[in-house]
């Protein structure tokens, strides 16, 4: 089946990028989650539309990128969450909740797609993120979560 994607999937492309996928796959997970729509001759005018909007959101060169991944690493990011009193968290810390403590602890806007949790972070400590500004640069960066 032929898509249109409306959000970047990894290991499958970017934003308006045009791809062929097994039907199961758009059907039951891209589409009904919003990472895609389905492929129409008046779809081609949505891809001209959601190119242009990726390229104003997009790090456009890898000297851009790596400027920002020098500026990341260089941030020291606490963030307070409630927690029990065996240092478990009430929830987990998401991708939002990062990408604000980050643009407050002083470092660059960050759009939450683009960080990845190895693993949910669910503990109080020091937890290690990756942030993939470039598919060819990702920064990884220490993040402190303790009790509020």
């Amino acid at each position: 089946m032929k898509i249109i994607l409306t959000n970047e999937v990894s290991g499958l492309g970017a934003a308006g990028d045009v791809v062929d996928v097994k039907d199961g796959y758009a059907r039951n997970y891209l589409v009904p989650r919003g990472f895609a729509i389905r492929w129409t001759k008046g779809g081609e005018k949505d891809v001209a539309q959601i190119r242009r909007a990726r390229k104003i959101h997009e790090i456009a060169t890898i000297e851009q990128a790596n400027e920002i991944k020098a500026r990341l690493e260089g941030v020291n990011v606490r963030l307070a969450v409630r927690s029990g009193d065996a240092g478990r968290l009430f929830g987990s810390v998401t991708p939002a909740d990062l990408a604000s403590a980050i643009k407050s602890a002083g470092g660059p806007e960050v759009d939450k797609r683009r960080i990845e949790l190895g693993a949910p972070i669910k503990t109080l400590g020091g937890h290690q993120i990756s942030v993939r500004l470039h598919p060819e640069v990702s920064a990884k960066l220490g993040v402190e979560v303790v009790s509020a």
